[in-house]
């Protein structure tokens, strides 16, 4: 099977894996409760527009976005919208 190139916002990588370990690269850069640097923030924001539920994980806008608890204690993206509500989101659901 050939490998399937992922665009995200400008970014472009030849593999889905390579999308894969980019993100968690980021997703790791992080302790649990911090706030996501801008630079971040804006691939993130790039991303959950493709998200398969994208207008129910962006809700009322996007404020920014954190690093929390997932499913079994994992770490995972928040995003934190401007009503004050907050919901997890998969980047692997992404791509």
């Amino acid at each position: 099977m050939p490998a399937k190139p992922v665009d995200i916002g400008p970014l472009h990588f030849e593999r889905k894996g390579d999308a894969i370990e980019f993100l968690r690269g980021i997703l790791y850069t992080y302790e649990l409760g911090d706030r996501v640097m801008a630079e971040h923030a804006k691939i993130l924001t790039d991303l959950i527009k493709v998200h398969p539920e994208a207008s129910a994980k962006i809700g009322a806008g996007i404020k920014d976005f954190s690093v929390r608890s997932g499913d079994f204690g994992t770490q995972c993206f928040w995003v934190n919208r401007t009503d004050g509500t907050s919901e997890k989101f998969s980047f692997r659901a992404c791509l």
